[in-house]
């Protein structure tokens, strides 16, 4: 069994590793790529301080090449005994370079190295989650100017309303889109932020180039105040939970709509055949099985943010091992939203809608509004114009006029649908996402 980087001459029992280490080795083949990366950006600092000297660094960078490639080959595990990806990595160098190996260590903690860890993986899935959300926002909106002739009712209640339109109804779920990417932005702008050089919590008497490690990782400044580094722990993945939450807030409801509309009883939506499932007895069924699972994921993320806060609430300053946990929740919610929005991507851009729900009478009446906005328009005071076509109701005497001519912004005239991808694209252009990528990239020696 491997000794752990702590361990002197007291050695845990079977039991107490079980429980201590947990799922920590599991959870930690996630950040293993990150891990080098913090690695090569902190060891090629040491070498300007003079903790390393210029050979052994240029043999160190060419190792951690090796193992990154195994790493993304699916080649690299946690060997048994081994505590956790820092201890894998130092024992792999120490393994095939000798005591050269060990000095990677020097002014630096596990705290701050999973602090790095967390932080550059987040960062690179933050970026893949904005990526697919642009891609949802296009497909919204490309459907709805396709249906934006295409009037369906409006509930509030869930009684019939207003009269609204498929253009609306897609292109409200792309405005949505644009709010949930400024929660992320802020969570990028947070994430985006170097611990590396807190250590463990305190700092380190060598004489640290923290700038030189931002600036090689490609993050936007560092977290200054190394006690409030390691205070970041936690807060920072319950930050970016919130922006994932927000996320899934979106899709919850759109994939409730989309089951809803999609039933018989309402038949707005025809969703794709591949995305449904039939019953073991009934022949006719098909399942909105998709947007079922959708919904109940997402509605799980919304809980994210506090099982996070429940996990870190009432922790002092410093680092404690709960902090442990925030791991087994944190990390797969990002592959589950990320599915959630493949799905929605594939539905939304082959779902088909009903373009004649309006030739049902039972939805004439959300023309009486309509009605009462043409006799006001013409002259009458709205409030006899309201009694008026209430009365004519009353009376069997309504006739719809289902001719709409709304024209004001946002509208069913005026979907505004330009004006909110430009607020799209503005939101986008300011994650600079390419500062990071090309970091990482002359990092590994890949540019």
């Amino acid at each position: 069994m491997a000794s752990k980087l702590w361990e002197k001459n007291v050695t845990a029992t079977a039991e107490i590793e079980h429980f201590t280490v947990g799922r920590d080795r599991e959870f930690d083949l996630f950040l293993a790529e990150s891990d080098v990366l913090g690695s090569m950006a902190h060891t090629t600092m040491l070498e300007t301080i003079g903790l390393i000297k210029a050979e052994e660094l240029q043999a160190l960078l060419a190792e951690m090449r090796n193992i990154l490639a195994d790493i993304r080959a699916g080649r690299f595990e946690i060997e048994e005994g081994v505590e956790d990806v820092h201890s894998q990595v130092e024992l792999l160098l120490t393994r095939r370079l000798g005591d050269v190996g060990k000095k990677i260590h020097s002014g630096r903690s596990r705290n701050d190295q999973v602090l790095l860890d967390l932080k550059l993986w987040t960062r690179r899935q933050l970026r893949e989650v904005v990526a697919l959300v642009s891609q949802l926002f296009t497909e919204l909106q490309a459907q709805s100017e396709r249906y934006k002739d295409v009037l369906m009712p409006g509930y509030t209640h869930l009684q019939v309303a207003m009269p609204s339109s498929f253009g609306l109804w897609f292109g409200a779920y792309a405005e949505s889109l644009t709010d949930d990417i400024l929660f992320l932005q802020a969570a990028y702008r947070m994430v985006d932020r170097n611990p590396l050089g807190s250590a463990a919590g305190y700092g380190s008497s060598f004489p640290l180039d923290r700038e030189m490690t931002t600036r090689l990782l490609g993050f936007e400044s560092m977290a200054y105040n190394v006690v409030y580094a390691q205070m970041g722990r936690g807060k920072m993945e319950r930050n970016v939970a919130f922006a994932l939450a927000s996320v899934a807030g979106t899709l919850s409801k759109l994939a409730f709509d989309a089951c809803m509309f999609s039933s018989q009883n309402f038949a707005f939506l025809k969703l794709p055949d591949d995305c449904t499932t039939g019953s073991s007895i009934m022949p006719h069924k098909k399942n909105p099985d998709v947007f079922e699972l959708t919904r109940a994921k997402c509605n799980k993320l919304q809980g994210l943010p506090t099982q996070l806060t429940l996990i870190t609430n009432n922790l002092p300053s410093g680092y404690f091992r709960d902090l442990q946990i925030t791991k087994e929740v944190f990390l797969p919610a990002f592959e589950e939203l990320k599915d959630c929005l493949r799905m929605a991507i594939y539905i939304i851009e082959r779902v088909r809608v009903n373009e004649h729900i309006l030739d049902d009478p039972r939805y004439d009446l959300m023309f009486s509004v309509e009605e009462v906005n043409r006799l006001a328009a013409n002259g009458m005071p709205f409030r006899d114009a309201y009694r008026k076509v209430g009365l004519d109701i009353e009376a069997g005497r309504f006739e719809p006029v289902k001719q709409i001519h709304h024209t004001h912004a946002g509208s069913i005239g005026n979907l505004c649908n330009a004006e909110v991808k430009v607020l799209m694209d503005r939101l986008l252009t300011d994650f600079h996402f390419e500062r990071a990528e090309e970091a990482e990239k002359k990092l590994t020696n890949e540019i």
